[in-house]
């Protein structure tokens, strides 16, 4: 069970806060509900207390949890490099993996999408979902590290310095 202001991550949407436990009734049913407010656009979600769990609802990583994310994104041995894999096969396996919810799954996405990067122009789609894998991360571990987002995300993109000095040179 989560407590009132809890920090929690919600599936494709992010860290939020607990800001209340409600009582609704719903087909002569009484339900429990934890409002939850996305602290990235300050959307309300309402979460049965009782599928909390199901659809993904958890706690924020801790700082270790954090670190061990580092280091899975400076781990490049299991990159098997671009295989040529459709693009829109591709999409729709990171989208999956953002909407899991398991920071692990995110940063996996970044991770690929950064060094796909390095191989080859992303499509629009796979640029936005770069940016969404990058959000999720940063904001999580933002939390986590106890630092700010910008900071977390200055910290990934000097993981992938390589990878973005090539990009550049490839636009210009």
């Amino acid at each position: 069970m989560f407590e009132l202001e809890q920090l929690v991550v919600y599936p494709s949407q992010g860290v939020g806060k607990v800001e209340r436990i409600e009582s609704q009734e719903i087909g002569g049913t009484v339900a429990e509900f934890y409002i939850v407010r996305i602290l990235s656009n300050n959307v309300t979600l309402m979460v049965p207390v009782m599928n909390a769990i199901n659809v993904g609802l958890r706690a924020v990583c801790d700082n270790d949890a954090g670190l061990k994310i580092f280091e899975c994104l400076k781990d490049r041995s299991d990159f098997t490099g671009y295989t040529g894999q459709n693009w829109n096969r591709r999409y729709r396996e990171y989208s999956e993996k953002l909407k899991s919810g398991d920071l692990q799954d995110v940063a996996y996405v970044l991770k690929e999408l950064f060094l796909i990067g390095n191989d080859k122009e992303l499509s629009f789609g796979e640029r936005r979902l770069l940016e969404q894998a990058m959000g999720l991360v940063s904001m999580e571990l933002s939390f986590a590290m106890n630092r700010d987002q910008d900071e977390i995300k200055e910290m990934i993109n000097a993981l992938f310095v390589d990878v973005l000095e090539k990009q550049e040179e490839d636009e210009s």
